[in-house]
């Protein structure tokens, strides 16, 4: 079986990897997993199914030979293409900064930490730009969350949100 990724299959599949999530992608507030604490926020991110084409060559007539083994008549096969789905589309909830905290100040406080550890080098502006969406993506992908929407436990992890303490630990 030969698996095959056309051109623009790949092409699809690269710029749906760099397309920046957009509110339409991306659910807050309203809608909340079985789990959610009381009080807390949370976002819903979507990834979209990945699909390759996978080609096989199909026997159709095998080939003819003479009692020596010469080939008299060669093999015919058919080429036969499908979809198949490597990837099922993920749904994925996290616990996020309520929209009342991410004020400009929480914001350029998140671009500076992100700036930091060198992936973020745009401007300090406050604003939750692409840019700090994809410093965000950077900072969280390689934590298991593959998202630029802010997670609680990066906010923590960059001391801008307070560390909840255990009840026993006083």
């Amino acid at each position: 079986m030969i698996r095959t990724l056309p051109l623009a299959g790949a092409v699809a599949l690269a710029l749906a990897a760099c397309t920046p999530t957009t509110d339409a992608d991306v659910s807050r507030a309203e809608a909340r997993p079985a789990n959610a604490a009381p009080g807390a926020c949370y976002a819903r991110d979507l990834s979209p199914a990945v699909i390759e084409t996978v080609t096989d060559q199909v026997l159709v007539t095998a080939a003819v030979r003479d009692a020596e083994g010469r080939v008299l008549s060669p093999a015919v096969y058919q080429t036969v293409t499908r979809q198949e789905i490597v990837q099922e589309r993920q749904e994925l909830w996290f616990e996020t900064p309520c929209e009342r905290d991410l004020t400009p100040d929480f914001v350029d406080s998140l671009q500076r930490a992100l700036a930091a550890r060198g992936l973020y080098t745009g401007p300090i502006n406050g604003r939750m730009t692409q840019a700090t969406r994809r410093a965000v993506r950077a900072y969280q992908a390689p934590r298991g969350l593959d998202s630029n929407i802010v997670s609680m436990e990066t906010a923590r992890a960059l001391g801008l949100a307070a560390v909840e303490r255990d009840a026993a630990s006083g």
